[in-house]
């Protein structure tokens, strides 16, 4: 009867263990996202062919709205660059300052690694000088 209860207590475990470990796979670009917090260096709307607009259905495809972001960090004054499909982005204006959320590629993409491909605008504001 202890090697059962033994063997079951294992086998949760290990069951706990991988689902904590599918969840850090799942959600790596959150859980390891960095905010930036300084002015806005410069936004490009990314030009794509008019091919991509439409799909079947009539909806607008959602890298209509694709835009290349750079943020000056006001701390290290290290620059960060991302692309992003958050239609915020389109109100953004160079020289305005902004807390951003940078999502970064997961390591085992190894071509992509200690890059962004997300940016979400979390605070626009005048900065102050």
């Amino acid at each position: 009867m202890a090697t059962l209860r033994k063997f079951f207590v294992r086998l949760i475990v290990i069951a706990v263990i991988a689902g904590l470990g599918w969840l850090v796979l799942v959600n790596y670009s959150v859980i390891f996202s960095k905010t930036v917090i300084g002015e806005v260096v410069d936004v490009q709307r990314v030009e794509l062919p008019v091919a991509l607009i439409a799909r079947s259905g009539g909806e607008l495809n959602e890298k209509v709205f694709s835009f290349a972001i750079s943020i000056k960090d006001t701390k290290t004054n290290e620059l960060f660059a991302a692309t992003s499909e958050d239609r915020q982005w389109a109100i953004v204006q160079p020289g305005q300052c902004a807390e951003a959320v940078y999502l970064p590629y997961p390591p085992w993409e190894l071509r992509k690694k200690d890059t962004f491909f997300g940016a979400r605008l979390v605070k626009l504001y005048e900065c102050s000088k």
